[in-house]
């Protein structure tokens, strides 16, 4: 191993102070020295320029200990926006968001039919709004996007819905935008976002199913998100569970995605519609082609039994592949999120009971699966996450 250089261990020291700031702050520059093991030396030298950039300020007097009273110190939250962008539904959403994940301003851009170069132009309008409506200097831009990612190289190799195929996304964007460019899977960075801002805040292993258009798990372990060796871990949506099952997007028949996605949900919605006369969804509705998935939940809250007896089938195979991630990695925290989410406590009812059925009790008693309190944001702040990771290592 070579000895890191003199800047590498300033560089190193400065992130060290600036997180310690971050998640215990306010607190004086004798409580970080103490906290990091660095001396009051190096923690002034270090803290007068983490203030020069903007990154930190003076806020104030704590109790003194005897002499003068500690000048304490915060981090600015909204020193540096964020670009976070979520390129997995019907539409491209993104937004500013400041240091500690509050979204500052939102752009939603119809997806339509749009792929390939068409989708490829929509990601630009989308990145030039988001640049245009940020007020503070740009650590960069976050990106959570379907499909098979190379996470390292910042390529999307297979993204299905959009046509892509070993899209070079983020040296398009660096060399477009002049801005640090940070892409993973969308289930991927989902996970991240849980563990940044949500229930992940107490568990440094978790487990994110995103359930919506598309099926997928992030994994983070000791409080890094989990890649595997080819950037494709938990693409758990084309494990096959149903045999002789419906043909899928990725041309396998009978994948989990077929049976448990909001594209699936719709669908058998619509037949439901078409069979029954009686069905909820006729007040919601005028006719089975107008049945998306906003219907299908308000159908759902109004106690249609049909459409119960559907999400009730969703949450079986969800839990069935929640009880082998569990048996697979025994993690402790499981997150439902995702538009299918939205189907709320009574889908999580039946992934618990489905997992007391499937998977050792001595490993489920211990597991807790709820719901993610980020709802559909949770992508784009799982993208403002990677920022926060690769650039200032707050995460």
């Amino acid at each position: 191993m070579k000895k890191a250089t003199q800047q590498q261990t300033k560089t190193h020291n400065q992130r060290l102070i600036l997180k310690t700031i971050y998640n215990l702050g306010p607190l004086s520059r004798a409580d970080i020295a103490r906290a990091t093991h660095l001396t009051r030396t190096t923690v002034s030298d270090l803290v007068g320029q983490l203030i020069e950039d903007g990154l930190v300020e003076e806020v104030g007097y704590g109790p003194s200990e005897g002499g003068k009273p500690p000048i304490l110190l915060k981090v600015i939250d909204d020193s540096r926006h964020l670009i976070g962008i979520d390129l997995a539904n019907s539409q491209f959403q993104g937004a500013v968001i400041d240091l500690r994940g509050k979204i500052v301003h939102r752009v939603n851009i119809p997806v339509d039919d749009h792929n390939g170069e068409a989708a490829l132009e929509l990601v630009y309008e989308l990145v030039e709004q988001l640049i245009a409506a940020a007020t503070s200097p740009l650590l960069g831009i976050g990106i959570g996007t379907p499909g098979l990612m190379d996470a390292q190289g910042g390529v999307v190799r297979k993204a299905v819905n959009l046509d892509w195929q070993d899209l070079p996304l983020r040296d398009l964007l660096k060399s477009r935008y002049d801005l640090p460019v940070y892409i993973a899977n969308d289930s991927q960075v989902a996970a991240l976002g849980e563990y940044t801002f949500g229930h992940g805040q107490d568990n440094a292993n978790l487990v994110v199913v995103k359930a919506g258009q598309g099926i997928g798990a992030g994994i983070v372990l000791k409080g890094q998100l989990y890649y595997g060796d080819g950037s494709g871990a938990g693409e758990i949506g084309h494990i096959k569970v149903i045999e002789n099952g419906m043909q899928c997007r990725c041309g396998n028949f009978g994948c989990l995605e077929t049976v448990t996605s909001s594209r699936f949900i719709v669908k058998q919605a619509r037949t439901i519609a078409q069979t029954d006369v009686r069905s909820y969804l006729h007040q919601y509705a005028a006719t089975p082609e107008a049945i998306n998935t906003e219907v299908v939940l308000q159908g759902f809250a109004a106690g249609d039994e049909a459409l119960r007896d559907l999400i009730c089938e969703v949450g079986m195979h969800l839990g069935l592949a929640v009880a082998n991630t569990i048996g697979l990695l025994n993690i402790h925290r499981i997150i439902i999120a995702g538009s299918v989410a939205r189907f709320g406590e009574p889908l999580i009812e039946v992934i618990r009971q489905q997992l007391q059925q499937s998977a050792l009790t001595m490993l489920t008693n211990d597991t807790k699966v709820g719901l993610s309190d980020l709802g559909q944001d949770i992508v784009i702040l799982g993208a403002s996450a990677l920022l926060l990771a690769h650039e200032l290592e707050l995460v």
